[in-house]
């Protein structure tokens, strides 16, 4: 298989993990979200996405808080780079 076909697959991945971590963070299970936005922040990570890596630092940020961990979500915000994004909705 070559790498480029591997990038759509990749892609794939990303959004369904996604949209797991966004159906879960609705339905307040924040250790479900917790998972499902580590795997999807470290695709951006190895793609190198500085905007993804930043959205779903923020999306952590934003389930640890509800988890109450807050010096977690603080060093997710961090990751970030700063705590008032308006890439969060």
């Amino acid at each position: 298989m070559s790498a480029a076909s591997t990038v759509p697959s990749d892609i794939v991945s990303l959004r369904m993990s996604h949209c797991r971590a966004e159906h879960a963070a609705a339905s307040a299970q924040y250790h479900l979200a917790v998972l499902h936005y580590r795997t999807c922040l470290e695709a951006a990570e190895r793609r190198e996405d500085c905007r993804a890596v930043e959205f779903f630092a923020l999306k952590l940020a934003g389930c640890y808080d509800r988890m109450g961990l807050c010096q977690k979500a603080a060093s997710f915000r961090a990751l970030a780079g700063n705590g008032d994004s308006p890439l969060i909705g």
